[in-house]
């Protein structure tokens, strides 16, 4: 979904007024009607709201429903993205916006810059995206529960990847580090790294396998289970401590909203599932098959709570404020709409999906294998695709007359 922050500038005070009563107003209607925006914006006099409602329904913040039985708004996707980035920018942790680098089912991806130009990562959650396109049983559902709708959802869905964020960084697991939240986005850290998804090879796959094993290992142990523990939520980040020292690669985990407990009713599926993404993958990619079989859910159970492993993260989470009551509701709306991960939840729908994966990219590395005797190319250490532009281009800030300067993209190291 494009992210289009040039009417920010121009917003006055009473405009952000009424599009938060829209926003306050949307909690109770689907559609807000206009008396009760202007009660709650709290605007002297209706020409002052009707005129913002104007602006604001021109840029597509708010939009009037078709044949709906009372003069009213709702709110868009877009008014929400404008409304958290705006307090992004009152916090100062987002200054300005510049390209698009990652786009998904449940989420859009941008690259930020902070007042001091130093870059980050903006994460959108936008569960709706999935809710919209579903069968008539899962709007049944919406329509059955007041708080499912996509507004609180890509919420919840934001609170628990922050939460979870968190807790994993602050007891040292390899995270981006989270900078801020607001409604159904992220701050966070902008890694220098490629996902493992476009590394074509590594120096060490057994290393690399290991540490990645290690870590589920090391998830399970204080209580979680990733969940959707794949190629695409790996980030492979290059490492030298010195100008001639060797490159070490430093597996960086990402993406939390289907992360679960061990306790968790179906905790062992998700457990084997994300073991067995990484050892196919690594067949797959690198042709590598450990000798070594499991983990095994039995297994990671037994480490749980150990003195060596410390507190467990599954509890420690409610104390962020993303609660069990918040945790049921997210998980029921993301089973009703099929959001859950890039599988499905049925084992056996997934294992029938990965192969029909496994042999398109068998198929696409094949002819990327022949075109690179074609055109005669040197494997390198870590092999991968052309870093995105990550040149900032749209400012958000009403202070701000210009594009932010440009900054260091995404790039590899070391590559020669």
């Amino acid at each position: 979904m494009k992210l289009d922050t040039k009417a920010m500038r121009y917003l006055s005070s009473e405009d952000w007024r009424v599009l938060t009563a829209v926003e306050q107003g949307s909690r109770n209607h689907e559609v807000v009607p206009t008396p009760l925006i202007s009660q709650i914006s709290g605007l002297r006099g209706g020409s002052g709201v009707h005129k913002s409602i104007s602006t604001l329904a021109k840029v597509g913040l708010i939009a009037k429903v078709p044949n709906a039985k009372y003069d009213g708004y709702r709110l868009t996707y877009g008014g929400l993205d404008y409304l958290a980035l705006n307090t992004h920018r009152k916090r100062d942790a987002v200054y300005s916006v510049g390209n698009q680098i990652g786009v998904g089912k449940e989420s859009d991806i941008f690259v930020v810059a902070s007042p001091t130009g130093v870059q980050h990562v903006l994460k959108i959650h936008r569960l709706g995206r999935i809710s919209f396109r579903t069968v008539k049983a899962n709007r049944d559902y919406l329509r059955k529960r007041a708080s499912g709708s996509w507004m609180y959802m890509s919420r919840l869905a934001a609170m628990k990847e922050y939460a979870f964020m968190t807790c994993l960084h602050e007891a040292g697991f390899p995270v981006p580090t989270p900078i801020a939240q607001s409604r159904h986005t992220i701050v966070m850290e902008l890694i220098n790294a490629f996902p493992l998804r476009q590394i074509t090879e590594v120096p060490d796959p057994a290393g690399l396998y290991s540490e990645l094993i290690v870590m589920i290992m090391r998830l399970a142990s204080v209580g979680l289970i990733h969940g959707d523990f794949n190629e695409f939520n790996i980030l492979i980040r290059e490492d030298q401590v010195t100008p001639d020292a060797p490159t070490t690669l430093t597996p960086i985990l990402i993406d939390f909203p289907q992360m679960l407990s061990v306790d968790h009713a179906n905790a062992e599926m998700y457990f084997d599932r994300d073991v067995n993404c990484i050892k196919r993958f690594f067949a797959r990619r690198f042709h590598f098959t450990s000798s070594t079989p499991g983990p095994s859910f039995a297994e990671a159970r037994a480490a749980v709570g150990a003195k060596s492993s410390g507190k467990r993260l599954d509890v420690g989470v409610e104390a962020t404020g993303f609660s069990k009551k918040m945790a049921r509701e997210l998980e029921a709306y993301m089973k009703a709409v099929g959001v859950d991960g890039d599988r499905a939840a049925d084992p056996s729908v997934a294992d029938d999906e990965n192969e029909d994966e496994d042999e398109e990219e068998e198929e696409e590395e094949e002819e990327e294998e022949e075109e690179e005797k074609e055109d005669g190319e040197d494997k390198v250490a870590v092999n991968i695709e052309g870093p995105p532009d990550l040149a900032l281009d749209r400012a958000i800030s009403p202070l701000h007359n210009g594009p932010a300067e440009p900054g260091g993209g995404v790039v590899a190291g070391n590559h020669t």
